[in-house]
């Protein structure tokens, strides 16, 4: 992979841009975990249940378009506007109303009334004579019409039904042209149309949709900026206690130096590779563990302690310049086992991949200053290993690491192959996110 071109192109980002991309990838996972915990939010999803529902809208929908002509309160109070202003019945009341014609109707009902024998008794009797045109007058002829109709029976179970408080309230809602913007569902969808449109709760959701490669940002597990050697040990951090953690070999120009390499300055790690004898315990292929006078020290160092993680993100920002070779990666401490290379300079160029003995999987990188820091980034699922260039993809595997937590290590050194000098691995930072899945 050439990063020049790739840099050129536009298809991998600069490592200050890359850093700040990942920070504000960072404060807006921050600002996503808020909302999500936000009584706003609980708010709007109770809110968005109800608006939703079938119901919710069924009613909306009903008090929107329904006419209160065709409501049961709209025909009811159009019959007894009807019937109560009707002339028959108005005249019917006017009757009841007439203290006259009530004592007519009273008379009626009079022995007086049923003694009568003659019309000529009727006419000297004043009293008589106007009950008696009362009696053949279209008044009374309405009145003893509306007295048994079914009209007024109507008329009077529709007075006694609109005059009841549940159906005036009933009758107010249809009969105002503003119902539903006077309706508490109104009111409900107006409170969670405000939150639906809020920037946190838009964000929430944007957010959300979006294909984020980087997800284990969301859960970080692991930040070292280098300000301490607190989470740094000297060694290989070797699995079997029995092992000579630290040691060297014949074939190599240096002497593990115990962490007397290793300095913690200007907010970063360096492993310096230096020119200075050492007299060092050293495994030789043919004689096993013998002394052994090296010309240059250096330094490996470990994690193991601190922190070490199974699957997640592991990132880490390095650089290294002069000579040697030099590792940051991942190792479980046993012999053997793969290991994870973040960043390996093998002398000649760039490489990451998988450690793994015969079947070693590593990718070139080419077009790289080395005086330049790059992000490396390992991601491990339970499915596949990528690594990564700042944002660029650089390798893609099927997973086939060992079910074992794995720890940061770094190491600098110098095949006797290859001509001597000094040189340095610096790490600016480390950090590790957890799995997400």
């Amino acid at each position: 992979m050439n990063l020049f071109t790739a840099r050129l192109t536009g298809k991998m980002l600069s490592t200050d841009a890359f850093e700040k991309t990942i920070h504000e990838m960072q404060e807006r996972v921050k600002r996503w975990r808020q909302i999500e915990k936000s009584p706003e939010l609980a708010e709007y999803l109770k809110l968005k249940k109800i608006v939703e529902s079938s119901a919710f809208q069924e009613k909306k929908n009903e008090l929107v378009t329904r006419k209160y002509k065709d409501t049961d309160e709209g025909r009811k109070m159009t019959a007894f506007e009807r019937l109560r202003t009707s002339r028959s019945i108005r005249r019917y009341k006017k009757a009841l109303e007439d203290p006259i014609f009530q004592d007519f109707l009273k008379f009626r009902e009079t022995e007086e009334f049923s003694k009568i024998k003659s019309i000529k008794e009727c006419l000297t009797n004043a009293k008589i004579r106007t009950y008696n045109m009362l009696y053949y007058s279209s008044f009374y002829k309405n009145y003893t019409k509306v007295l048994n109709s079914p009209e007024l029976k109507q008329l009077a179970e529709l007075e006694k039904e609109v005059s009841t408080e549940s159906f005036q309230k009933r009758h107010a809602l249809w009969a105002d042209t503003k119902r539903w913007q006077h309706s508490e569902e109104y009111k409900t969808e107006q409170r969670y149309l405000e939150l639906a449109n809020s920037d946190d709760i838009k964000f929430f959701y944007e957010s959300r949709e979006e294909k984020i490669d980087w997800a284990e940002l969301f859960r970080p597990a692991f930040d070292d900026d280098m300000s301490s050697s607190k989470n740094w040990k000297a060694g290989f951090g070797f699995a079997n206690p029995a092992m000579k953690d630290g040691f060297s070999r014949t074939s190599e120009h240096q002497a593990y130096n115990g962490g007397k390499n290793t300095f913690f300055v200007d907010g970063r790690m360096d492993l310096e590779t230096r020119e200075e004898s050492k007299k060092a315990i050293a495994w030789d292929e043919k004689k096993g563990f013998t002394e052994h006078v090296f010309e240059y020290t250096s330094d490996v160092m470990n994690t193991k302690e601190a922190f070490a993680q199974e699957s997640g993100m592991f990132m880490a920002k390095v650089r290294s310049q002069g000579s040697g070779r030099h590792f940051f990666g991942l190792s479980t401490g046993k012999l053997n086992a793969p290991m994870v290379a973040l960043y390996h300079y093998n002398g000649d160029i760039h490489q990451m991949g998988l450690v793994n003995g015969n079947k070693t999987q590593m990718a070139d990188l080419t077009g790289m200053l080395r005086s330049m820091y790059y992000v490396y980034t390992f991601r491990w699922t339970k499915n596949e290993l990528v690594w990564y260039v700042n944002n660029l993809e650089i390798l893609r595997l099927p997973n086939r690491l060992p079910k074992e937590a794995m720890f940061f290590f770094a190491q600098s050194w110098l095949p006797k192959t290859e001509k001597g000098g000094e040189g340095k691995l610096k790490i600016q930072w480390a950090r590790v996110y957890r799995a997400v899945d």
